[in-house]
């Protein structure tokens, strides 16, 4: 379950380096979740050649280091 929820996080937050138009987000990356996490994980997590893979692990290896507005809307969202 926190690996599938991961990579939908992690999608949420590689998505803008994709076409939008050619890209739909998982239904549980929440317009909240999405705002919530996405300053912190291309903080931590997007480097050059970000990867879904890479993002993933960084959200999962990181998860503390994430705001706490982050952390509790994952909570919130049932994603951990």
């Amino acid at each position: 379950m926190i690996r599938y929820s991961m990579m939908a996080l992690a999608l949420a937050t590689a998505a803008p380096a994709i076409a939008e138009d050619k890209f739909e987000l998982p239904p549980e990356v929440t317009p909240a979740l999405r705002a919530a996490c996405e300053g912190d994980v291309r903080r931590l997590c997007i480097g050059t050649n970000p990867t879904v893979s890479k993002v993933k692990y960084c959200v999962i290896t990181k998860f503390y280091k994430l705001g706490k507005r982050c952390q509790n809307e994952i909570k919130s969202a049932g994603l951990l």
